[in-house]
């Protein structure tokens, strides 16, 4: 176990930066707006030859329990529990405040190990002003300007003196499958996230857009199997996206499904597939990535089978590249079904990384010619000759032949079609590239 360095404070502090200048990327939303951080965000950061991981978390507020602030607060005190190291950070520019005493207060109450850190202390002005943090009564604080990079040397130095011996290193475990959980805002994706993990591990509520960053934990499945599970906000047309904060969201759930293997796209089945629904699954198959269909909120779909058949007639029309998308109809709130949903993902995985024997899928393809004959491009009939899997991760394949690469779309998808039922692939992007050979006899024409 990696130990675990947490860090905390008021809101607008600057944790985030922080976070993303001890973590050495950007991996965590920063923006002038405070709050923006709601749901605990990690990473692994390694610290003077110490990898630790760290945990940045929501600003600390005092609210009711059943309020969005309170829920934060409950989400950060969570993570102050785990933590072998807690990063209070204050704001030297504005001084210790009320809140600062406060919740400094509530951290010597946890016990845990806490080392106080004055962020926004540019220069010698700022390295003065964070000496006000000695009133907290919680040590020597650590003067930095994480926006700058000024002190993190120093603060590096004391993490890395505060942190427990380090264990023998173990045998280095296998790599997790990433699964990101994608889907329109309110589509169930936090509720769903903390089902599998057992645990309130994002906030949730009815408030549409609660989850802004991308949000990634470890998951161990029953059979044992490492899955990194990314939590992200929820993507809307481009044309609703307004605000700045809210770009940036939908720019880091783009960039975890890029990063991802299987895509799960929550669908809300009291509402149907919309088209958004549809773009965000071609969004998927335009990224390579595996695909599975959660129908979330089933628990609250009246007729269940009239809906089931809406669905699945909206997918073969409108979303034939995905043909055979695994389909799992589940309700994060109470349970049902979702214990079928990880297998789905285990079985879309294994589909995506298909490895195909040349010599049968050569069989295959002579027997598709015979059946469909290549059709005639500018009087003259393409010759396709053979076919080879360059890749899988999706399913690549490279068609050789004369003047292949001018094969028409409507060929291209009968032999997509064909390898997607002879082969097994269902509901995985299947990518088919044409490479022509030369003809010592075209230059003549």
């Amino acid at each position: 176990m990696l130990p675990v360095v947490v860090i905390a404070g008021r809101p607008n502090v600057g944790k985030s930066t922080l976070f993303n200048r001890l973590a050495g990327r950007r991996a965590a939303l920063v923006a002038d707006t405070p709050g923006v951080t709601r749901d605990r965000k990690e990473a692994e950061a390694t610290l003077r030859g110490r990898t630790v991981r760290l945990v940045d978390t929501a600003g600390l507020e005092e609210a009711p329990p059943a309020s969005l602030a309170g829920r934060m607060h409950a989400s950060a005190a969570a993570a102050v529990a785990a933590a072998d190291l807690v990063l209070f950070v204050i704001d030297a520019r504005a001084g210790v405040t009320p809140a600062d005493e406060h919740f400094a207060a509530w951290l010597r109450r946890q016990g845990r190990p806490v080392l106080p850190v004055a962020n926004k202390a540019e220069g010698r002005a700022g390295a003065a002003a964070a000496l006000d943090a000695y009133a907290l009564g919680l040590g020597t604080p650590v003067a930095v300007s994480a926006e700058h990079g000024e002190g993190l040397s120093e603060l590096m130095a004391e993490i890395a003196d505060r942190l427990p011996a380090a264990e023998p290193a173990e045998a280095e475990a296998e790599r997790p499958l990433k699964l990101a959980v994608v889907g329109r805002p309110n589509a169930g994706k936090s509720t769903l996230v903390n089902r599998l993990l057992g645990a309130e591990r994002m906030i949730t509520g009815p408030e549409p857009g609660l989850t802004r960053d991308a949000v990634a934990v470890l998951l161990h499945d029953a059979d044992g199997t490492a899955i990194e599970l990314v939590d992200t906000a929820g993507l809307r047309r481009r044309a609703r996206i307004e605000q700045d904060l809210e770009k940036l969201s939908v720019g880091a759930a783009i960039g975890a499904l890029k990063m991802a293997e299987v895509a799960v796209l929550a669908v809300d089945a009291t509402e149907g597939l919309h088209e958004q629904d549809l773009q965000i699954a071609r969004l998927i198959e335009r990224e390579g990535r595996a695909c599975v269909i959660a129908l979330t909120k089933w628990d609250a779909v009246a007729d269940r089978a009239a809906a089931r058949r809406a669905i699945d007639d909206r997918l073969q029309t409108s979303l034939a590249q995905l043909r055979g998308v695994p389909v799992v109809a589940l309700s994060a709130l109470t349970g049902e079904g979702v214990a079928r949903l990880l297998p789905a993902v285990r079985q879309a995985h294994a589909v995506w990384n298909t490895r195909l024997p040349t010599a049968e899928l050569n069989r295959w393809f002579e027997q598709a010619l015979a059946r469909h004959t290549p059709p005639l491009v500018d009087g003259r009939r393409l010759k396709l000759r053979y076919m080879t899997q360059a890749k899988a991760r999706p399913p690549t394949f490279i068609v050789f032949g004369t003047r292949a690469e001018q094969t028409p779309e409507d060929y291209r998808r009968y032999l997509v079609n064909g390898l997607r039922e002879a082969f097994g692939l269902p509901g995985t992007p299947i990518r088919l590239e044409f490479r022509g050979t030369s003809n010592p006899f075209d230059a003549a024409d």
